[in-house]
């Protein structure tokens, strides 16, 4: 089964403690988290159900490359890190 690992800056905020999915692709292993997280669900889609500009999505060491409809795929062993990107001057 996949992991998904959020940053500690996304565990201040919200409950989203390491968790393993089962799923195929990086939208059903996000369905997964938010199922019994729905407030994450804000912080990491926006109101078109794509990825926030701010969130980095990285599966196996490799950022996503399909930031709308997340169909990256994950093996059964993946890990997927999903973190907040820090801008600023």
């Amino acid at each position: 089964m996949a992991t998904l690992s959020f940053t500690s800056h996304l565990q201040r905020y919200l409950d989203c403690p390491p968790l393993t999915v089962s799923a195929g692709t990086v939208r059903e292993a996000l369905t997964e988290a938010f199922a019994g997280n729905a407030r994450l669900a804000g912080y990491i889609l926006d109101d078109q159900q794509r990825l926030r500009k701010n969130i980095a999505i990285f599966v196996d060491g490799q950022q996503i490359r399909d930031r709308h409809h997340l169909s990256d795929t994950l093996a059964p062993d993946s890990e997927v890190y999903i973190l907040q990107a820090l801008s600023g001057g």
